[in-house]
C-alpha cells in the first residue's frame, strides 16, 4: 500500500520540495525553486509556502492523501514547536514555519535539521540500509552530521547533537559564523575553500579559477575543473581542505566508533579526489582499531537524501 508525504530540503541557494512514497522512497512529483536572493523570515516563509502550491499543481494526488509535510531546515531547530530557531545563511531567527503552514495547507507540519533528514534517508532508502550505527557528514556551504545509533536518530540533549563542523580545530584559528574561532567548518567546508582561493586570487596569484567562475562565487564543479587542470591554487586550498576535514573525520572515528561513515554533499559527489584523500588520510589518523573498523560510502541519494528523509519525520512522531 502507497503512503505519501511531503518533503522539504530548505538551503540558502535553491528549495526542493517532494511528494515522496514512503513506503518505497520513491519520488512522485518535484518542485525547485532559488533561494539565494531571499532572506528573512517572511521571504522564507512566503518562498515555501510558494513552492508547496506549486507543488499541489503539479500533481494528481489530492491533499487529503498526503500524510505530513517535513522540513529539513540548515540551522538550530525546535522539533516540538515546529520553529527554525536561527538560521545564520538565510537570516532567520525564530521563524515558526509548523503554525502558518498547517493553517494554510491543512496538513500536519514537522521539521527537523538539514542534515538530520539527509540521514534518515540514507538510513532508510540509501548508503545506511542495513547498518545500526552511522555518521553521516554533508559537507557543503558549511558542515553537519547527523548520528544514528542502534538504528535511531540521536539527537542528544538538547537535541543539537552532530555538530561536527564546529569542532574547534585550532583553538586561536579562523573566524567562523557561528561566533567561535577555529571551527571545522572554517576550514574544510566548500565555503571555506572558497574563501581561501579567492584570498589568494587578490593577492596577486593566478589560477584558471578566474575564468571559470565569473561571478567570484566557486562552485564544487568549477573546483573539480580546477582540479583536473592541476591549478595550482586550487590544489593547495583543497588539500588543506582534506587535513582538517580528515582530523575530524579521525576524531569522529575515535570517540563515536560507528561502523559506517557516509560522506554527502555537493563536494564530495563531484571531486573523487576530495573523496578518497579524505577517507584515506583519516585512516591514518584515526587509531588502528577503529581505523580498521570503520567502513565508508558515498551518499546514495543525492541531492534527493534530503527530501526523502523530510519526508518520514512524521514516523519519529507517532
Amino acid at each position: 500500500m502507497n503512503e505519501y508525504s511531503i518533503g522539504i530540503d530548505l538551503g540558502g541557494t535553491k528549495i526542493l520540495a517532494a511528494i515522496v512514497n514512503t513506503k518505497t522512497g520513491e519520488i512522485i512529483t518535484e518542485v525547485k525553486n532559488k533561494t539565494k536572493k531571499i532572506r528573512g523570515n517572511k521571504g522564507i516563509l512566503d518562498v515555501t509556502a510558494k513552492t508547496l502550491e506549486e507543488l499541489f499543481e503539479k500533481t494528481e494526488i489530492k491533499k487529503n492523501d498526503i500524510k505530513s509535510i517535513g522540513l529539513g531546515l540548515a540551522g538550530q531547530v525546535d522539533r516540538k514547536k515546529g520553529i527554525l530557531i536561527n538560521a545564520v545563511n538565510l537570516e532567520c531567527r525564530n521563524l515558526n514555519f509548523k503554525e502558518p503552514l498547517e493553517k494554510e495547507f491543512n496538513i500536519p507540519v514537522y521539521t527537523g535539521n538539514d542534515v538530520e533528514v539527509a540521514t534518515i534517508g540514507e538510513l532508510n532508502f540509501g548508503a545506511g540500509k542495513g547498518y545500526k550505527d552511522i555518521v553521516c557528514i554533508f559537507v557543503g556551504t558549511g558542515i553537519g552530521s547527523g548520528i544514528v545509533k542502534e538504528g535511531k536518530m540521536h539527537l542528544g540533549a538538547s537535541e543539537t547533537a552532530g555538530e561536527i563542523g564546529h569542532i574547534i580545530v585550532d583553538l586561536n584559528g579562523r573566524a567562523c559564523s557561528c561566533g567561535a574561532n577555529g571551527c571545522l567548518e572554517a576550514y574544510a567546508s566548500r565555503t571555506a575553500i572558497e574563501s581561501r582561493i579567492l584570498g589568494a586570487i587578490k593577492k596577486g596569484r593566478t589560477s584558471i579559477i578566474t575564468d571559470l567562475a565569473k561571478q567570484n562565487s566557486i562552485s564544487s564543479k568549477h573546483i573539480k575543473k580546477a582540479l583536473d587542470a592541476h591549478d595550482d591554487v586550487v590544489c593547495q586550498y583543497v588539500m588543506e581542505a582534506v587535513e582538517y576535514l580528515s582530523g575530524g573525520i579521525a576524531s569522529v572515528m575515535n570517540f563515536y566508533n560507528p561502523k559506517l561513515i557516509i560522506l554527502g554533499g555537493g563536494l564530495i559527489q563531484s571531486v573523487d579526489e576530495f573523496y578518497l584523500n579524505t577517507i584515506k588520510k583519516a585512516r591514518t589518523k584515526a587509531l588502528p582499531i577503529p581505523a580498521h573498523a570503520t567502513e565508508f560510502k558515498k551518499a546514495y541519494l543525492g541531492d534527493y537524501s534530503g527530501v526523502i528523509g523530510a519526508s518520514m519525520l512524521y514516523l519519529s512522531y507517532n
